[in-house]
């Protein structure tokens, strides 16, 4: 599947995303573009189901994306857990209305409750 470029360099897209999934994973929401909502949605699935293993490989792969080990430790022991009989789906995407200046469609990333 390709990936949105969103106008930026390979290192700055990829810092971005790392910092919108820590901040995603701190405040379990977020307020952002609608493709920037519909690039983290995968990311930020793939890292709640690595989280439900619980073990030491799997902690080192979510530690190479997010790097404040609060939040780590957070998904881990908090966040993992409320999601283990869902096979899926721990996120939604709620659209907004356009955002004043540029008129680009902002989004809600949150997870499911």
């Amino acid at each position: 599947m390709p990936q949105r470029k969103l106008g930026k360099t390979t290192p700055h897209r990829k810092a971005m995303f790392n910092n919108l999934l820590t901040d995603f994973f701190r405040h379990e929401r977020l307020e952002t573009t609608l493709p920037k909502a519909k690039e983290l949605r995968p990311m930020a699935e793939k890292m709640i189901t690595t989280a439900q293993k619980n073990d030491l490989s799997s902690r080192r792969k979510v530690l190479k994306r997010i790097k404040d080990k609060e939040i780590v430790q957070r998904l881990f022991d908090e966040i993992a857990p409320r999601f283990s009989d869902r096979p899926g789906g721990y996120t939604r995407i709620l659209k907004m209305y356009p955002r004043r200046g540029d008129a680009s469609e902002k989004a809600i990333i949150e997870l499911v409750e």
